[in-house]
Protein backbone atom coordinates (compact mmCIF):
# COMPACT_ATOMS: atom_id res chain seq x y z
CA UNK A 1 0.00 0.00 0.00
CA UNK A 2 1.44 3.41 -0.93
CA UNK A 3 1.67 5.55 2.06
CA UNK A 4 3.28 8.72 0.29
CA UNK A 5 3.78 9.66 -3.31
CA UNK A 6 5.85 12.79 -3.73
CA UNK A 7 8.19 14.55 -6.56
CA UNK A 8 11.13 12.15 -6.09
CA UNK A 9 10.04 9.50 -4.06
CA UNK A 10 7.10 6.90 -2.99
CA UNK A 11 6.92 5.39 0.35
CA UNK A 12 5.09 2.21 0.49
CA UNK A 13 4.37 -0.25 3.15
CA UNK A 14 3.98 -3.89 2.66
CA UNK A 15 3.74 -7.12 4.07
CA UNK A 16 6.54 -9.43 3.18
CA UNK A 17 7.15 -12.91 4.49
CA UNK A 18 11.17 -13.51 5.40
CA UNK A 19 13.31 -16.52 4.56
CA UNK A 20 12.39 -18.12 7.36
CA UNK A 21 8.48 -18.26 6.91
CA UNK A 22 7.54 -15.20 9.43
CA UNK A 23 5.31 -12.15 7.97
CA UNK A 24 6.61 -8.73 8.59
CA UNK A 25 5.06 -5.31 7.81
CA UNK A 26 7.98 -3.28 6.60
CA UNK A 27 8.43 0.31 4.64
CA UNK A 28 10.47 0.76 1.20
CA UNK A 29 11.25 3.72 0.11
CA UNK A 30 11.47 4.36 -3.31
CA UNK A 31 13.37 7.01 -4.46
CA UNK A 32 14.67 6.24 -8.30
CA UNK A 33 18.20 5.67 -8.94
CA UNK A 34 20.94 8.21 -8.77
CA UNK A 35 24.39 8.76 -9.77
CA UNK A 36 27.79 9.74 -8.44
CA UNK A 37 30.58 10.92 -9.80
CA UNK A 38 34.68 11.66 -8.94
CA UNK A 39 36.11 14.10 -10.54
CA UNK A 40 39.87 13.30 -11.57
CA UNK A 41 42.73 15.91 -12.55
CA UNK A 42 46.02 14.92 -12.38
CA UNK A 43 46.69 13.96 -9.00
CA UNK A 44 44.07 15.69 -7.35
CA UNK A 45 39.77 14.94 -7.35
CA UNK A 46 36.75 17.21 -7.12
CA UNK A 47 35.04 16.93 -4.23
CA UNK A 48 31.84 19.42 -3.11
CA UNK A 49 30.93 20.81 0.17
CA UNK A 50 27.21 20.57 0.23
CA UNK A 51 24.82 21.49 2.68
CA UNK A 52 22.22 18.81 3.62
CA UNK A 53 19.54 19.76 5.13
CA UNK A 54 18.26 16.03 6.51
CA UNK A 55 21.66 16.67 9.09
CA UNK A 56 21.84 20.35 9.08
CA UNK A 57 25.34 20.27 8.10
CA UNK A 58 27.88 20.46 5.49
CA UNK A 59 29.98 17.59 4.24
CA UNK A 60 32.17 16.92 1.57
CA UNK A 61 30.82 14.33 -1.47
CA UNK A 62 31.49 13.46 -4.65
CA UNK A 63 28.96 15.46 -7.00
CA UNK A 64 26.11 13.03 -7.53
CA UNK A 65 22.24 13.71 -8.27
CA UNK A 66 19.22 11.70 -9.36
CA UNK A 67 18.17 10.07 -12.59
CA UNK A 68 15.32 11.57 -14.34
CA UNK A 69 12.49 9.59 -15.93
CA UNK A 70 13.67 8.03 -18.85
CA UNK A 71 17.33 8.92 -18.67
CA UNK A 72 19.92 7.10 -18.76
CA UNK A 73 22.67 7.11 -15.89
CA UNK A 74 25.79 8.06 -18.08
CA UNK A 75 23.17 11.05 -19.17
CA UNK A 76 22.28 11.82 -15.71
CA UNK A 77 26.31 12.19 -14.53
CA UNK A 78 26.97 14.36 -17.54
CA UNK A 79 24.25 16.87 -16.06
CA UNK A 80 24.99 16.37 -12.78
CA UNK A 81 28.78 17.16 -13.04
CA UNK A 82 27.64 20.56 -14.78
CA UNK A 83 25.09 21.43 -12.33
CA UNK A 84 27.13 21.07 -9.30
CA UNK A 85 31.14 21.79 -10.54
CA UNK A 86 30.39 24.00 -13.46
CA UNK A 87 33.07 21.32 -15.58
CA UNK A 88 31.85 18.89 -18.74
CA UNK A 89 34.08 16.13 -18.79
CA UNK A 90 35.00 14.45 -21.74
CA UNK A 91 35.77 10.76 -20.20
CA UNK A 92 33.08 8.77 -17.97
CA UNK A 93 34.21 5.73 -16.65
CA UNK A 94 31.44 3.35 -15.41
CA UNK A 95 32.41 1.61 -11.76
CA UNK A 96 29.71 -0.08 -11.52
CA UNK A 97 26.77 0.58 -8.96
CA UNK A 98 25.37 0.19 -5.12
CA UNK A 99 22.59 -0.23 -3.23
CA UNK A 100 22.75 3.31 -0.88
CA UNK A 101 20.70 1.73 2.06
CA UNK A 102 19.15 -1.57 1.74
CA UNK A 103 17.31 -2.15 4.86
CA UNK A 104 14.79 0.69 3.81
CA UNK A 105 15.02 1.40 0.17
CA UNK A 106 15.61 0.07 -3.47
CA UNK A 107 17.94 3.07 -4.52
CA UNK A 108 20.66 2.09 -6.68
CA UNK A 109 23.54 4.92 -7.34
CA UNK A 110 25.50 4.16 -10.57
CA UNK A 111 29.25 5.28 -9.73
CA UNK A 112 31.41 6.98 -11.76
CA UNK A 113 35.45 8.10 -12.62
CA UNK A 114 35.34 11.61 -14.85
CA UNK A 115 38.25 13.03 -16.72
CA UNK A 116 39.57 15.86 -18.73
CA UNK A 117 37.88 18.49 -17.89
CA UNK A 118 36.51 22.01 -19.35
CA UNK A 119 34.62 24.64 -18.15
CA UNK A 120 30.87 24.31 -19.38
CA UNK A 121 28.71 27.26 -20.36
CA UNK A 122 25.37 25.38 -19.22
CA UNK A 123 26.80 25.64 -15.79
CA UNK A 124 23.30 26.81 -13.57
CA UNK A 125 23.21 25.39 -9.81
CA UNK A 126 19.81 24.47 -8.20
CA UNK A 127 18.25 26.90 -6.46
CA UNK A 128 18.21 24.88 -3.37
CA UNK A 129 21.43 23.36 -3.44
CA UNK A 130 24.28 25.53 -1.12
CA UNK A 131 27.66 23.79 -2.87
CA UNK A 132 31.06 24.42 -2.93
CA UNK A 133 33.90 22.94 -4.95
CA UNK A 134 36.98 21.65 -2.97
CA UNK A 135 40.14 20.45 -4.76
CA UNK A 136 41.16 17.34 -3.03
CA UNK A 137 44.89 15.66 -3.60
CA UNK A 138 44.51 12.24 -4.08
CA UNK A 139 47.12 11.28 -1.15
CA UNK A 140 44.75 12.63 1.35
CA UNK A 141 41.41 10.83 0.46
CA UNK A 142 42.10 7.77 3.26
CA UNK A 143 43.36 9.95 5.51
CA UNK A 144 39.94 11.85 5.12
CA UNK A 145 37.84 9.17 5.23
CA UNK A 146 39.54 7.65 8.26
CA UNK A 147 39.57 10.52 10.13
CA UNK A 148 36.11 11.40 9.45
CA UNK A 149 36.22 14.41 7.20
CA UNK A 150 34.84 12.34 4.72
CA UNK A 151 31.26 10.17 5.97
CA UNK A 152 29.35 10.34 3.23
CA UNK A 153 28.98 6.31 2.05
CA UNK A 154 28.35 7.08 -2.12
CA UNK A 155 31.75 8.75 -1.93
CA UNK A 156 33.49 6.73 0.49
CA UNK A 157 32.31 3.67 -2.16
CA UNK A 158 33.40 5.58 -5.26
CA UNK A 159 37.04 6.55 -3.79
CA UNK A 160 37.84 2.78 -3.41
CA UNK A 161 36.17 2.10 -6.64
CA UNK A 162 38.53 4.43 -8.29
CA UNK A 163 41.20 3.79 -6.53
CA UNK A 164 41.91 0.33 -5.89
Amino acid sequence: MEIYSGKRLTVEKREVILPNGKKKERVVVHPGGAVAILPIEGDHCYLIKQYRFAIDDCILEAPAGTINKGEDPAETAHRELIEETGMKAETFVPKGWIYSSPGYTDERIWLYLAREFSPSSEYEMDDDEIIEVVRVPLRDLGSMIADGRIVDAKTICLICRCLR
